[in-house]
């Protein structure tokens, strides 16, 4: 006669019982009888509610997801005579990126004689990579992609690092201006 090791609903060990025994102990009970190590001797199974426990599994797995950080590619594109403001602003762009956890792909755009001086973009990149050299580094190095050249820069913190550092900062920002328009009301009565 097939036995099985039985647990119950709560982990606790019943022990070794013919298959037709926890059946009945299930329909006793009013639960369902599953098997959760079947290569085990005897074969192991458990004394539970299997829609509940399908439910938190469901959940668990969809809260593991909410979690998760999904990383993002962000792209930039300049150009190899490009002015000195507009550098700094797009490093600010790149900076920014790479401060909120995301990857950015640089992409320098070659038009017409520009093609032939692809030195000129090398440089631009690694001036930028110097220059955001605390926030990341260079993922993959710069290479000529037909009238374009790219690189991708990866961020030193992970985005989930990154996200909790922000949402702190704002919870810390809302606190003191909370407390400055305290102290305002204060002196207004």
């Amino acid at each position: 006669m097939p036995e099985v090791r039985l647990v119950g609903p709560n982990g606790e060990q019943v022990g070794i019982v013919p298959i037709a025994k926890a059946l009945d102990l299930a329909r006793e009970s009013d639960l369902d009888l599953v098997e959760v190590a079947p290569t085990a001797r005897p074969p192991v199974a458990k004394l539970m509610d299997y829609g509940k426990f399908k439910y938190e599994s469901a959940m668990k797995a969809r809260e593991a997801r909410k979690n998760q950080a999904h990383t993002i590619i962000k792209e930039i594109k300049l150009r190899p005579k490009i002015d000195p403001h507009d550098y700094e602003t797009k490093k600010g762009h790149v900076v920014r990126f790479l401060q909120a956890g995301d990857k950015v792909k640089v992409t320098i755009m070659f038009r017409g004689r520009e093609q032939s001086r692809p030195e000129l973009g090398f440089r631009l990149l690694q001036r930028l990579a110097d220059d955001v050299e605390e926030l990341g580094f260079v993922e993959s190095r710069p290479k000529q992609d037909g009238r374009n050249m790219i690189m991708v820069i990866g961020p030193h913190k992970k985005k989930a690092e990154a996200k909790a550092e922000a949402k702190a900062e704002r919870a810390d920002r809302a606190q003191r201006s909370e407390t400055e328009h305290g102290s305002e009301t204060e002196q207004d009565s």
